[in-house]
């Protein structure tokens, strides 16, 4: 399992709830899986912060893996979601999510806690041998607040040969390539940035964990096989237009943004759940404004 190799569009999973927050909303959740398969992405990320995994319970987090893998049918990489601050809690997490049949788990640093580089090494290592899966680090300093360092990653890659890649989303290109250029293995580096994904990849990042592709799979999709495939300048052209959509993503604190936006398709509630609030009007005129704009294109 730990040969795993990452490459391609992968989608951080919304989870559909119902009108009013309260429960799953499990056909709409498979019926979205189809349509990210369809739409030709290589892997479904459920559970992430983008699946607003603080608000769901044990059970739903299960439940939502067992369905990613059972929907999937090998036909798309399942990488679910299973970090927090706590260790304890993350090593618990990472192995229902391998019961359940994810192909590999995605850790985030601990927010909140604003642990030492000594304290993020540790904590990815209790996971990384407690864990039977291979791994993917993810680095959101903007959300955690501590960024793993890419000596930190050096360090990691040498303890635990089942880490396998990183999900960067440092809002630039700096940590990727300095990482890349120092790594003594492989390591597949995806953009956590949609705006950022050709860009990263143009140093060789291998793809994206994408907010956007829950709305659009199959662009986004096409837009990581031209740069996977050297079509540098046909993959800018599609970055460059989706800019508006990308930025409209998360012009309220997501998912909310792109909630409103599936809903607006007539493909899910747009309910969220607390302290995130559904979008707000302004958002959402905005939304319909950027996606006609789009669409037309």
């Amino acid at each position: 399992m730990a040969q795993l190799s990452l490459s391609g569009a992968y989608t951080a999973l919304v989870t559909p709830f119902s009108p009013d927050g309260s429960e799953v909303d499990f056909v709409a959740f498979e019926k979205h899986l189809e349509l990210q398969i369809a739409g030709g992405v290589a892997g479904l990320v459920p559970c992430g912060t983008t699946g607003e995994a603080p608000t769901l319970t044990d059970g739903e987090q299960r439940e939502l893996v067992l369905r990613c893998k059972r929907v999937a049918r090998g036909r798309a990489v399942v990488l679910a979601g299973t970090g927090s601050n706590s260790t304890k809690k993350s090593i618990a997490s990472a192995r229902a999510a391998v019961e359940a049949g994810a192909d590999a788990v995605m850790i985030v640093m601990p927010y909140y806690s604003k642990p030492t580089q000594e304290g993020l090494f540790q904590h990815v290592c209790a996971i990384a041998q407690a864990t039977p899966a291979p791994i993917v680090l993810y680095n959101i300093p903007g959300r955690s607040v501590v960024e793993l360092s890419v000596d930190s990653v050096l360090r990691v890659l040498d303890a635990c040969p089942n880490v396998i890649g990183l999900k960067d989303a440092t809002g630039n290109t700096v940590h990727c390539q300095e990482l890349l250029l120092r790594a003594k293995r492989p390591v597949s580096i995806l953009s956590g940035d949609d705006a950022l994904t050709v860009p990263m990849m143009s140093v060789g990042a291998k793809g994206v964990i994408s907010v956007t592709s829950n709305l659009y799979p199959g662009p986004v999709s096409d837009m990581v096989k031209d740069a996977l495939a050297g079509r540098v300048l046909d993959a800018g052209k599609k970055q460059v237009a989706l800019f508006a959509v990308n930025k409209a993503m998360f012009s309220e604190a997501s998912p909310a943004p792109v909630k409103a936006a599936l809903q607006m398709k007539g493909r899910m509630s747009a309910s969220v759940r607390l302290p995130i609030v559904e979008a707000s009007a302004e958002c959402r005129a905005r939304l319909s404004a950027v996606l006609a704009e789009y669409e037309a294109s």
